[in-house]
C-alpha cells in the first residue's frame, strides 16, 4: 500500500497561485550560485511547471563582500531577461537586513520598497514578515501589512520566524478586524526538526487554512546524504547550517532515507521532501545550487513512499518529535 502524495499542481488558499509542489528556494542566488547558474536553474524550473520563488531582502548577507540584496537582483535580472514576471510567483521577506531588521511601519515599507527596485517589478506576489518584532505589537503589525495590501505593492503576505503564540495572535486579529490574513507560514521542519511545526504551529495553519512552506526542508543538506559524519562538512559552504543537525539520532535519519532511497532507487533528497509531502505541508523550499541537482527535488511529488516507508522514517526521527 503507497501513501498519498501530492503529483499534481498545489494551489495557495485564497490565492490565485498554483505550482508543482516544490518552492524554488533563491538564498543560492548570487552566493553558491553565480548569475549564469541561477539563470539556469530558474530556466529548468518553470519548465517543469514551478511558479513559486523564494528569496529575502537578506540574502546573501551572511557571504563575505555581500550586504544582501544579492538573490533579489538576480531574481530581477532573470524575470526582466525573459520577460516572465506574471508567470513567477514572486515571495520575499523584510525584518532580517539592517537597517531594515524591524517591524515598524516606516521600517517594513522602506524595505519593500528597496526589495521593489531590486526585483524590478511594482508588487511582491507574498510578502513574508521574515522574523517577529516584539517592540511592536501584533496588532500594529497586522495593520501595516494590511495598508501595504490594499497599496497595491504586496498581492498576499505570510509569516515566518513568529513563535506559534505571536503567530496565532496575527491570524485571530487580522480575521476579526477584517484586514489582511496570512496565507501562508514559512516554519523551519524537516526529519530532524519536527517538534515545532508539529506540535506549534500545524495546527495554526490548519485553523486558518494557510498554507504551509517549510524552511531547511533538506536540513541544510544534511538530508541529501553527503554528510555522514562531521568530517563530511569539512569545507562546505553550508557547513555552519548543517553542523546543527549533526549528532547520532541525526545520522541515524540520514542512514534511513538512504535506504529507503536505495530501495526506491531515488535521492535521499527526494526521499526527504516526499516525507514532508505525505506530511500535508503544501510545498517545501528546497534550492539547487545547479541545474544537476533540480532533477532530485522535482522528483518528490511522484515518489510513492510506503506505509512503511513512512512508519520508518516517522520512527527514527521520533527523536525530533
Amino acid at each position: 500500500m503507497t501513501a498519498g502524495v501530492q503529483t499534481d499542481l498545489v494551489s495557495v488558499p485564497r490565492t490565485d497561485f498554483t505550482s508543482v509542489p516544490l518552492v524554488l528556494g533563491g538564498n543560492t542566488f548570487g552566493w553558491t550560485s553565480g548569475r549564469e547558474e541561477s539563470f539556469a536553474v530558474l530556466d529548468a524550473y518553470v519548465r517543469a511547471g514551478g511558479t513559486l520563488v523564494d528569496t529575502a531582502d537578506v540574502y546573501s548577507v551572511w557571504a563575505e563582500g555581500h550586504t544582501g540584496g544579492e538573490s533579489e537582483t538576480i531574481l530581477g535580472d532573470w524575470m526582466a531577461a525573459r520577460g516572465n514576471r506574471d508567470d513567477v510567483v514572486v515571495a520575499t521577506k523584510v525584518g532580517m537586513l539592517p537597517p531594515f531588521d524591524k517591524q515598524d511601519r516606516g521600517t517594513v515599507t522602506r524595505a519593500l520598497d528597496a526589495s521593489l527596485k531590486r526585483l524590478r517589478t511594482d508588487h511582491v506576489d507574498l510578502f513574508y514578515s521574515h522574523q517577529d518584532d516584539e517592540n511592536v505589537a501584533i496588532e500594529d503589525q497586522a495593520a501595516t501589512y494590511d495598508a501595504l495590501v490594499r497599496s497595491g505593492k504586496v498581492r498576499h503576505i505570510a509569516l515566518s520566524n513568529h513563535t506559534p503564540e505571536r503567530m496565532l495572535r496575527w491570524f485571530e486579529h487580522a480575521t476579526a478586524e477584517n484586514l489582511a490574513v496570512p496565507v501562508a507560514i514559512q516554519p523551519q521542519y524537516n526529519l530532524v526538526f519536527r517538534k515545532d511545526h508539529e506540535q506549534g504551529y500545524r495546527p495554526v495553519a490548519e485553523r486558518f487554512d494557510a498554507a504551509v512552506f517549510p524552511y531547511f526542508s533538506l536540513a541544510a543538506g544534511f538530508l541529501t546524504g553527503k554528510y555522514r559524519s562531521l568530517a563530511d562538512l569539512e569545507g562546505r559552504a553550508r557547513q555552519g547550517q548543517a553542523h546543527g543537525y549533526v549528532s547520532e539520532p541525526g545520522l541515524k535519519v540520514v542512514a534511513e532515507v538512504v535506504r529507503v532511497a536505495e530501495a526506491h532507487a531515488a535521492e535521499p533528497a527526494t526521499v526527504a521532501l516526499a516525507w514532508l509531502l505525505a506530511k500535508g505541508v503544501t510545498a517545501p523550499i528546497a534550492s539547487a545550487r545547479t541545474v544537476e541537482q533540480l532533477p532530485a527535488l522535482l522528483a518528490a511529488p511522484s515518489l510513492r513512499l510506503t506505509e512503511a516507508d513512512l512508519a520508518a522514517l516517522d520512527a527514527v526521527s521520533q527523536p525530533f518529535a
